[in-house]
């Protein structure tokens, strides 16, 4: 069987995984590479970050629930650093445009959901960092770099922040277990594209 020349094979594959997969920015029918890796490492660490949270509740106080503590802290740090990074590139890139049959409460309910995702992302670590400092624990990154503390300890601040973190936790689940069913609703029941603007993989449906 006659063999393809190499170039040419290797530039026809080059030029469709760009074109199909690594579409770096943002167009008018989806999000780019950049923007989905923000999105989808933010999901995975969040799930890390519950299940981290679990494990460190089922420890008693010692060596192992301070270690979990500590990856606890340093994916928060990623969370809070991932989300000022994907504010940073929504900011510069154009979001690609909703289909033109959703009602009007639907886009006011999914822009202050979105709001609220962005804030909780930035604030929740935040205050997971001030608790630490308040308590008198240092935080680092992954034992990299050791970040300042903020406030002195104190622990009526402590208690404070530490009931804070964890509503504001709360919070964040409970908006993405929503944002996660109305993802589910426009793919399945709408059969629109919203779910397929983030996915990897550009699918037949899309008009791009």
């Amino acid at each position: 069987m006659a063999r393809l020349p190499e170039s040419l094979t290797l530039s026809s594959l080059s030029t469709h995984w760009i074109r199909k997969v690594m579409q770096l920015k943002n167009d008018e029918f989806r999000y780019g590479v950049v923007a989905q890796l923000f999105h989808w490492a933010i999901v995975v660490l969040i799930i890390v970050q519950f299940i981290l949270a679990s494990r460190a509740d089922d420890l008693p106080l010692g060596p192992a629930k301070i270690a979990v503590l500590a990856q606890h802290k340093s994916f928060g740090i990623t969370i809070l650093g991932l989300a000022l990074l994907r504010l940073i590139w929504r900011w510069l890139n154009p979001v690609p445009a909703e289909p033109l049959d959703i009602p009007q409460w639907q886009r006011i309910a999914a822009r202050v959901s979105h709001i609220g995702l962005y804030a909780l992302l930035l604030i929740t670590p935040l205050v997971g960092w001030l608790m630490s400092s308040a308590r008198n624990f240092p935080v680092s990154w992954f034992g990299l770099v050791t970040l300042p503390d903020f406030i002195k300890p104190n622990r009526p601040a402590y208690d404070f922040l530490h009931e804070t973190h964890e509503l504001l936790a709360l919070t964040l689940f409970g908006l993405a277990v929503l944002h996660i069913a109305a993802a589910l609703k426009h793919h399945f029941i709408d059969k629109d594209n919203v779910l397929r603007r983030m996915l990897p993989v550009k699918l037949k449906q899309d008009r791009s």
